[in-house]
């Protein structure tokens, strides 16, 4: 007769330190809890999307995760109704609190040498980067909604008067919709490579007005890299 030996995750360690930062840490600190965070932070999501999501990740160690974050009260559980019961988990509204966090340390981490933009990237954190990156100076007296239909999602950045906001929506009523993955669109904005050459490759399709696409990739410039 054999045995199975079972093994339970271990409790996270703690810093039993009043820092708020410190505090922080105890709360989010464990490997993926801050991007399963950042997947959240356009809504809910099913397990099953947000592991396709967050690459790498296991069933596992995202179940301990949601699990860990439901009990500090940064996610919670809730199900669908009809026609379309589902379960799905989503940041409270404290959780939401945490996005300021997400765009200052983007932006600080952006500036790191070893930064690789290449590095796969999912369709939340690439409107999340949009929202953090944004310029209102190159932006001024431009307006537009911008469409994107990246996998099976479909979002819309709406630009005015200076101002941002990305989140999902439905790109009928859009000036342009770039279609193709993340990684690609990030190409264009962040990378500098002309949109002409992303479609040659077949990484992207643009439809709409093309101009106005153009000026829409150069709103969103990196901070300088800090010297090595």
């Amino acid at each position: 007769m054999s045995l199975e030996k079972i093994t339970k995750s271990a409790a996270p360690r703690r810093y039993n330190d009043a820092c708020g930062a410190a505090h922080a840490l105890d709360l989010v600190g464990e490997r993926w809890a801050l991007l399963v965070m950042r997947e959240l932070m356009l809504g809910p999501k099913r397990f099953s999307d947000l592991k396709a999501d967050l690459a790498g990740i296991s069933a596992n160690v995202l179940t301990q995760r949601l699990e860990g974050l439901e009990a500090a009260g940064i996610v919670l559980r809730r199900k669908l109704p009809p026609p379309a019961p589902a379960q799905v988990y989503e940041l409270t509204p404290w959780g939401y609190e945490a996005e300021p966090i997400f765009q200052v340390l983007g932006r600080w981490a952006a500036r790191s040498p070893s930064h690789d933009p290449r590095l796969p990237l999912s369709a939340a954190s690439l409107m999340l980067s949009f929202r953090t990156m944004f310029d209102a100076e190159r932006a001024r007296g431009f307006a537009a909604r911008a469409g994107f239909r990246l996998g099976q999602e479909t979002f819309v950045v709406r630009i005015s008067d200076g101002t941002i906001e990305a989140g999902r929506g439905p790109v009928e009523d859009t000036d342009f919709v770039f279609v193709g993955a993340a990684p690609a669109v990030a190409a264009a904005v962040y990378g500098g490579v002309p949109i002409e050459a992303l479609e040659a490759d077949g990484a992207l399709a643009l439809e709409g007005e093309r101009e106005m696409a153009a000026r829409f990739a150069t709103f969103f410039p990196l901070p300088p890299k800090v010297e090595a």
